[in-house]
């Protein structure tokens, strides 16, 4: 039974590849009462950690000049889908950095 249910969530879960430094944006659906609604998070990946069901992702934005980070869970149902809106070429796997640097100096190189 565990063994369906670990198969079931790898291929229910099409999403692309990413890696740290790009930048994605995740749809995932939000209930409010009785109410679903799909919202959208965008901002740069700063680290992937994990494997199999319990695989992670954080995702950083800047919103009104405060840093906002989110983490998802890749085999969560309620991610609708993933877009890659583009690719970033860092030299470390987490990037906790960029967390202090502002304006110019929080860009990633394409």
């Amino acid at each position: 039974m565990l063994q369906n249910i670990i198969k079931y969530y790898y291929t229910k879960n099409n999403f692309p590849l990413f890696h740290s430094g790009d930048t994605i944006t995740v749809f995932f659906e939000i209930k409010e009462g009785e109410k679903k609604r799909i919202q959208s998070f965008k901002g740069v990946v700063i680290k992937k950690q994990g494997k199999g069901l319990t695989k992670t992702f954080t995702i950083r934005k800047i919103s009104a000049g405060i840093g906002i980070e989110r983490i998802f869970i890749l085999n969560q149902p309620n991610i609708q889908k993933i877009e890659i809106n583009k690719k970033g070429k860092v030299r470390r796997s987490k990037i906790y950095y960029f967390r202090t640097l502002k304006g110019k100096k929080a860009r990633v190189k394409s």
